[in-house]
């Protein structure tokens, strides 16, 4: 049986599978392989390095469709400019960072290196800019991870052919993004990497599902890592999947220069050494449970900023962390499959096994069927 749904002909790809990824070149294998590869915008500080990955891949894509993903929320907050935003964070949140890193011997960066921004592509203005560089490139998809889109936003998208997607964690929410002109829902449940709600895939995609009504596809996200989970998903009612974590441990992912340490702290982890905390964004997200959340966790410690100050406050100490090579203190956002993420291996071998995946799952069902 092909793994194919209506989202297949919508967008022109061979299987049901949107993978998002902050790694321009996992996005374009994900393309290329036969899914739909949506980058994420997030990490980008500047418009000119969304301008640079997206030429990238249009040019190492073969022509197939891809997407991107960008923060932003349904109205226009109140924002500063970075400095002002810095001195918005309390000396004593510095000095618990200083502090931990310190008692956990993470290495100060070298003098000659350069320190990176605090993410601002949480910033409204920031992920707006970044819509318009999408704008200007045969993007088919523009996804948004905090709910629908400004209405503008919505309209230009459509204006340029171009669907819209937004996360949802309840399924008021998914009825919502739907109202304002959103084409497509992304069903997130509480096994998801990042940020992630409080209400299980097997829950929130059924509800989600029946909340949007027929026309309106939808995409089960959070702890999908193999074929039998897309069936899971696709008998839920979705249309197709949407899975972030486990492009980590691909060989395509390389940013940054922690990668071993990376790796091998997620070969390493089970389903079990994941929690959700607000000590990455300042929202609620999935992280992989290590001796920097647990410090976070001891008394004493304060209560984190809300975003974008939080990412802020540890942006610096993220680049150190990341940069140490230790797999015992590497911040990453993954999410509960983490447990099926055993090996290094190129993109094109897991979508071809999610397909045979999806193919014996449903074989078997169809022998259970005509037993």
């Amino acid at each position: 049986m092909p793994l194919r749904t209506p989202l297949c002909d919508r967008f022109g790809i061979e299987h049901p599978i949107v993978g998002f990824t902050p790694s321009e070149y996992v996005a374009a294998a994900i393309s290329k392989a036969g899914g739909l590869g949506v980058l994420g915008c997030v990490r980008y500080n500047d418009a000119d390095e969304v301008e640079a990955a997206l030429t990238w891949m249009d040019a190492n894509t073969d022509g197939r469709p891809y997407g991107v993903d960008v923060v932003m929320p349904a109205k226009v907050p109140a924002e500063g400019t970075q400095v002002d935003l810095g001195l918005m964070i309390p000396v004593g949140h510095r000095e618990f960072v200083d502090h931990t890193l310190r008692r956990l011997g993470v290495p100060p960066l070298p003098a000659d290196q350069e320190r990176r921004d605090g993410v601002l592509g949480w910033l409204h203005s920031v992920a707006r800019a970044h819509v318009e560089v999408a704008l200007d490139h045969p993007v088919a998809l523009i996804a948004n991870a905090l709910g629908s889109p400004p209405d503008d936003v919505i309209a230009a998208a459509h204006d340029h052919g171009i669907a819209v997607a937004a996360l949802a964690g309840k399924a008021e929410h998914a009825a919502r993004h739907v109202s304002r002109g959103v084409d497509i829902v992304v069903a997130q449940g509480y096994e998801a990497g990042g940020h992630t709600g409080e209400i299980a895939s097997m829950v929130l995609v059924p509800e989600v599902v029946d909340a949007v009504g027929p026309g309106v596809p939808v995409l089960a996200a959070g702890g999908i890592g193999s074929g039998r989970q897309i069936v899971a998903a696709l008998a839920l009612g979705a249309t197709g999947v949407w899975m972030g974590s486990y492009w980590l441990t691909t060989q395509e992912y390389t940013i940054g220069t922690g990668v071993p340490g990376l790796r091998d702290a997620l070969l390493a982890a089970t389903s079990s050494d994941t929690v959700r905390s607000r000590i990455y964004s300042g929202k609620p997200a999935r992280l992989l449970k290590n001796e920097w959340t647990r410090a976070w966790e001891e008394p004493g410690a304060p209560e984190p900023l809300p975003m974008p100050l939080q990412n802020l406050l540890v942006s610096e100490a993220h680049q150190r962390l990341m940069d140490s090579g230790n797999p015992a203190v590497v911040p990453m956002p993954v999410g509960q499959i983490v447990g099926r993420m055993n090996e290094i291996r190129p993109v094109a071998d897991i979508i071809a096994e999610l397909v045979k995946g999806f193919d014996d799952a449903t074989q078997r069902l169809d022998g259970i069927r005509d037993s």
